[in-house]
């Protein structure tokens, strides 16, 4: 027992991180970041119509009572102590758009999910209105505009959905990303509830500038939101309120810990993985994929269909860092789609069983485009589709290839970030659950002819959740000294194919690419089509 007891001497912090397909609870050791238990529940998304991609916010919130509480029961198993968790951290999926009810805490629709494709109409009516020599959206915000960023989620809300409506002209709505919606409820909710966001979550919404730090009034009338709705933006590491969940016994353990730290699940990733020098990068593999730059100090506006994006501020006084994002719809999406729609495994780790009993995707290519293309395309008008089919081909041959368009959309990024920094990546530095996979390791490193790299402990966002947490003025129980950063052991996953066989490949990958875009028709036929969805949902 005492053995047990002296493993975990010094302060633990708690990170709640809210994905798009699971929320996870986890508790680190702050002196060594060792992760000492945590509890993950999946998350249901629904799809009403055809492109609309929702969850139950209420759902979400729960999940993470329970993943609290389940974890806090695995830490007194283990004889820990959980008085010692000293803060709290939250990570989350950015740019799903909740509208609330503040006091009642109740939701007004379900959450529009990042991916959701219903505001298409909405970007192309107010993309009309962007002078083409002056895109202030873009100079403002660094992001393109599209339908994944919360503006246009919120705007349909508000020109959709009677309670919305109804709830702002009486002053009781509450805007916020899935960090706000979680913050606001774990701080007591319609009880003295912190509505707030950070600076990285901030910048994913379109309607903040990313120079000066601070909702734009300017984006706020082009989209003709109020002001009013919108959280408080702070640091990403700072003492926000502290934890009230008193109903939830067990849970009710961390009852005044205080919520300390808030990062976008992107940014989390990039602290998690120790980016903090000018020119390093990550990549992490989840629903979808999202391969961050660290840029320093300096915004670097792409040429190449990639997004400016806030990187971290840990601290309210400490400088903001930028970084250059690229964004992959689908990802780990593409396995969800092969077990639950197609039904080709049953679950998610089988994939790796079935590309490795042909070890080759036998010139079948895969662009799962399920919601259009993201960077560097930025191309709603794509679809899904599946190219290269002979009679030869079985479901490991589709397995490879969905592995393998992973693999060549991070390629796709990498090219267009390389371009854009003009300094090359040595090696990639990778997360995320689909980590886990060796044959995708492996094709990755063979399809970027780079060596890829990846951390032993590869629950990195909720790590860099926990970090800014522990590092919180009033806190201070986290150095983020590069010298008493812990040393990572990775594993290194090396090229083993030639240049000429990787550069084939892709290029027979961009072919299928652009067989995949100008699937869906313009507006024109499409906006009675879009008037019946609408009014049929909300009937």
């Amino acid at each position: 027992m005492a053995a047990a007891k002296k493993a975990v001497l010094g302060p633990l912090v708690g990170a709640v991180d809210q994905g798009t397909s699971s929320t996870r609870f986890l508790v680190f050791n702050s002196k060594t970041a060792e992760l000492l238990s945590h509890h993950q529940v999946e998350i249901k998304q629904e799809f009403p119509r055809e492109g609309w991609v929702e969850q139950d916010p209420k759902e979400i919130l729960q999940s993470v009572y329970e993943c609290i509480e389940k974890t806090c029961e695995k830490l007194g198993q283990l004889n820990i102590d959980i008085s010692n968790i000293k803060a709290i951290g939250v990570s989350n999926q950015r740019e799903t758009t909740v509208v609330w009810d503040k006091l009642t805490g109740e939701p007004l629709y379900n959450a529009v999910v990042w991916l959701d494709l219903r505001t298409q109409s909405t970007v192309e009516n107010l993309s009309k209105r962007i002078p083409g020599n002056n895109n202030f959206v873009k100079s403002k915000t660094g992001l393109p505009l599209s339908t994944y960023f919360s503006a246009v989620k919120l705007r349909w809300l508000l020109d959709n959905v009677r309670k919305v409506q109804k709830a702002v002209e009486e002053d009781r709505a509450l805007f916020g990303t899935i960090d706000s919606w979680l913050i606001w409820s774990l701080t007591g909710g319609a009880n003295g509830g912190v509505h707030c966001t950070d600076v990285t979550n901030a910048s994913r919404t379109m309607l903040f500038n990313i120079h000066s730090l601070e909702w734009d009034k300017e984006l706020c009338e082009f989209f003709e939101i109020p002001m009013k709705v919108l959280p408080n933006v702070r640091s990403s590491s700072e003492i926000y309120g502290l934890m009230k969940i008193s109903h939830s016994l067990k849970a009710g353990a961390l009852e005044g810990v205080p919520i300390s730290g808030c990062l976008g699940d992107q940014s989390a990733a990039l602290v998690g993985q120790m980016c903090f020098q000018d020119g390093q990068a990550k990549n992490t593999y989840g629903t979808g994929c999202f391969l961050l730059c660290n840029t320093g100090r300096k915004c670097v506006f792409s040429e190449h269909g990639l997004l400016t994006t806030v990187a971290y501020k840990l601290g309210r006084d400490k400088p903001v860092y930028y970084a250059l994002e690229g964004s992959v719809a689908i990802a780990g999406a593409v396995i969800r789609w092969l077990r639950d729609n197609l039904g080709i495994i049953k679950s998610s780790e089988e994939i790796e069983k079935l590309a490795k009993e042909v070890g080759t995707s036998y010139g079948c290519y895969f662009v799962p485009a399920f919601s259009g293309l993201y960077a560097p395309y930025w191309e709603p008008s794509a679809r899904g589709i599946i190219c290269g089919l002979t009679q030869f081909t079985n479901k490991c041959h589709i397995a490879f290839a969905a592995l393998e368009a992973v693999c060549f959309q991070t390629r796709e990024i990498l090219d267009a970030m390389n371009r854009d920094c003009g300094i090359p990546l040595s090696h990639l530095q990778v997360d995320g659950g689909m980590t886990n996979n060796k044959i995708l390791m492996q094709l990755q490193a063979d399809i970027l002819y780079i060596p890829v790299v990846k951390p032993s402990m590869p629950e990195t966002t909720a790590l860099g959740a926990a970090m800014a947490a522990g590092a919180a003025e009033g806190v201070g129980v986290w150095s983020l000294e590069p010298e008493d950063l812990s040393a990572v052991t990775m594993e290194r996953f090396e090229p083993q194919i030639n240049a000429e066989e990787s550069e084939i490949r892709y290029s027979t990958w961009k072919k299928a690419v652009m067989k995949s875009v100008g699937w869906v028709t313009t507006q024109s036929s499409e906006s009675g089509k879009n008037v019946f969805i609408i009014l049929a949902a909300l009937s």
